[in-house]
């Protein structure tokens, strides 16, 4: 079973910086799109960030100040993630596919077939 294990997130204040990693256990696979979406409370899950081969996608609402980066040897993807906003507040999910999606579709979630537990950001004011 192919798990995404999330880690990093935690309480900050506004302007603060946190880096968010996602490691695979159990089978791994080759990913050819590694990314990051949230969900606030209330809301859809949105695209935040992803990477694909040589090339990165952000949010309009992160970009700038978030940052996504990879290590394909050991298939894992990083957040980092500047200048934090109360409203990055959410819970923050790593997500994965052995796909070659179009580059539109690397921003929506139905793409993605891999999935972590989430977690935490939390911005404070």
């Amino acid at each position: 079973q192919v798990q995404l294990v999330e880690s990093g997130g935690g309480l900050v204040q506004a302007g603060d910086s946190l880096t968010l990693s996602c490691a695979p256990s159990g089978r791994i696979l080759t990913y050819h799109v590694m990314g990051w979406f949230r969900q606030a409370p209330g809301s859809e899950r949105e695209f935040v960030s992803a990477v694909s081969g040589g090339r990165t996608y952000y949010a309009d609402s992160v970009k700038g100040r978030f940052t996504i980066s990879r290590d394909v040897a050991k298939n894992m993807v990083y957040l980092q993630m500047n200048i934090l906003k109360p409203e990055d507040t959410a819970v923050y999910y790593c997500a994965a596919t052995s796909r070659m999606p179009t580059m539109e579709a690397v921003v929506r979630a139905p793409t993605y077939n891999y999935w972590g537990q989430g977690t935490q950001v939390t911005v404070s004011s």
